[in-house]
């Protein structure tokens, strides 16, 4: 076995950990009822992070490994880096849980990395050679420092999401309830593009177009999913498959646009179909699972992971970005996409500490903000990199 299979088999097991956690948290806090079950909740909550554990140190593995084969580290595209987030999450629960003891947290924390990492699973995985502007060792620096902050500001919003599940009550209609709810359909929406990658992938769908790209060349590029946006002055090689209904600029991927398309439509037909089967909202089937936590615990928590990931992020994502900007493109700033909202995710961030510490915006205030902050990461993870083309757009 190569050190490329080996990664693919650790990074398996780490996903099955995870998963095992999760209905390990969930049995801790089911069972963390009175009539003497706090024991077993206690034992259900040691073996979920037990195994959560072995799932990070199989993870590790796997970053290493592929990292040793490749000779740099595995963060040079979506897969590789997006999966390196999924880790960092996983990590930063880790050091969180050993601080406050909370197993709610892992009922949150696990299924978020669970969709993050199954998402970094459906792009190309296969080890590609570097482009030149990525072959320094400020690759490493800048992005690992600042995914590592991003998982930490992950956490913030996991503890802010089981704050709203408590204290938002889905039986009363409100613009809590309406918001809260249109972010578990977001995570939906992930399912759903995993759904639909897995089935056009295994339909064996294809299809090759000509186009002509923002500097006037003309490139070739396949779908892997019916072409409804098509890229500029595109014009399809193969036969017997869908046209596309709309043409894209040259500075919006259209293929990436597409998938955004079907992973959309797919996930609302699972979100309804859960409507359906359920008869209830999705915050009304997860608020009874955290009624006995502790709010003032729970904002702690947002505000001190808030307090740790900005420093980091603040280094590898604008200090550590600038100075290998100058080196590789020389200059320190740009406003290249990424750069963009890169700023926005440190501004915003920013205005969390200052609301947080001058205006008093703590409990529900300080979990919308957390919530907000990761969605502002989730876009930049998401439709910078996948649908605005830029120079960090991944591959």
């Amino acid at each position: 076995m190569n050190l490329i299979d080996l990664s693919g088999n650790l990074l398996f097991v780490a996903f099955i950990a995870y998963l095992i956690g999760t209905f390990l948290f969930g049995g801790a806090i089911k069972t963390s009822k009175p009539d003497g079950a706090e024991k077993r909740a206690n034992t259900w909550g040691k073996l979920a992070i037990i195994v959560t554990i072995i799932g990070f140190l199989a993870q590790l593995g796997y970053f290493i490994t592929r990292w040793i084969h490749t000779g740099h580290a595995p963060v040079s595209n979506m897969f590789e880096f997006t999966t390196a987030f999924g880790m960092f999450i996983i990590g930063a629960f880790i050091l969180i849980y050993y601080m406050y003891r909370l197993s709610v947290l892992g009922l949150v924390a696990l299924p978020i990395a669970l969709l993050i990492i199954a998402y970094a699973a459906m792009f190309p995985n296969e080890v590609t050679p570097l482009v030149p502007s990525l072959q320094s060792y400020w690759l490493t620096i800048h992005v690992i420092t600042a995914a590592l902050g991003q998982s930490v500001l992950a956490i913030s919003a996991v503890a802010g999401l089981i704050y709203l599940l408590k204290a938002v009550d889905p039986k009363v209609k409100s613009k809590g309830r309406f918001w809260l709810e249109a972010v578990l359909y977001f995570m939906v929406l992930v399912i759903g593009f995993v759904a639909v990658t897995v089935i056009f992938r295994g339909m064996g769908y294809e299809a090759a177009f000509t186009y002509v790209d923002k500097n006037g060349a003309q490139q070739e590029i396949i779908y892997n999913m019916p072409a409804v946006f098509g890229m500029n002055e595109s014009e399809l090689l193969t036969d017997n498959v869908m046209e596309p209904l709309a043409e894209m600029p040259p500075v919006i991927n259209a293929k990436k646009l597409t998938v955004v398309f079907w992973s959309f439509i797919t996930g609302s037909i699972l979100y309804l179909l859960i409507r359906l089967v359920t008869r209830r909202r999705i915050l009304a089937m997860l608020h009874p699972l955290v009624q006995k936590v502790n709010l003032n615990l729970l904002d702690e928590i947002g505000y001190r992971s808030v307090l740790i990931g900005f420093p980091i992020f603040s280094l590898g994502a604008l200090v550590f970005a600038m100075i290998w900007a100058q080196e590789a493109w020389g200059r320190f700033w740009g406003w290249d996409p990424k750069e963009v909202w890169a700023l926005i995710t440190w501004l915003f961030y920013a205005a969390f500490l200052h609301l947080r510490l001058s205006k008093g915006w703590e409990g529900k205030k300080s979990a919308w903000l957390a919530l907000i902050g990761f969605a502002i990461i989730l876009f930049n993870l998401i439709v910078v990199n996948l649908v605005i083309a830029g120079l960090h757009s991944y591959a």
